[in-house]
């Protein structure tokens, strides 16, 4: 049977709005995850030589907002994921139900037209809007992974993997 091709199979698969729904379901489970570390153990348990989760929550929070402000106006800046977010788990809480709705507000001033241009993030990685919109999603699912095993070996039982809500 031969594979044919049109335009209704090779256009958009998602919705710039699908995309943001789904990007802001991993935040909100993300969020969970941060919410069911003990305070402690937020910022200083480690396994086999991971940084503690604390950590891993402040490259998402350099990555979310300062790489889709970037995105949204073209104007580069330097990573930096060493920013001061607080020394208690409700101050990191906080900035992420900030960053939260700034990332809603700055996704309505992208155009869908921008997602295939080349640009490079933060001055250093170069890729397509989507690609980068991507990677914020595939490296914040990345390190939740880590904290869920962080939870488990803590004898906490993590948030379900599919509550997205």
């Amino acid at each position: 049977m031969e594979n044919t091709i049109n335009e209704q199979t090779t256009g958009q698969v998602m919705t710039p709005e699908q995309f943001l729904e789904h990007y802001q379901g991993h935040r909100s489970l993300t969020r969970k995850v941060i919410e069911a570390f003990p305070e402690n153990e937020f910022f200083n348990y480690s396994i086999g030589g991971m940084r503690p989760f604390a950590e891993m929550v402040k490259e998402l929070l350099a990555i979310a907002v300062p790489g889709l402000t970037e995105i949204v106006t073209g104007n580069t800046s330097e990573f930096d994921e060493n920013r001061d977010y607080g020394t208690t788990k409700t101050q990191f809480l906080a900035k992420w139900d900030q960053d939260t709705e700034e990332i809603n507000r700055l996704w309505k001033k992208l155009n869908i037209e921008r997602f295939q241009d080349v640009i490079k993030l933060f001055g250093e990685y170069e890729g397509t809007v989507l690609s980068n919109l991507q990677y914020f999603v595939d490296n914040e699912i990345h390190h939740r992974g880590q904290g869920y095993v962080y939870l488990r070996a803590l004898d906490i039982e993590p948030p379900f993997f599919y509550d997205r809500s």
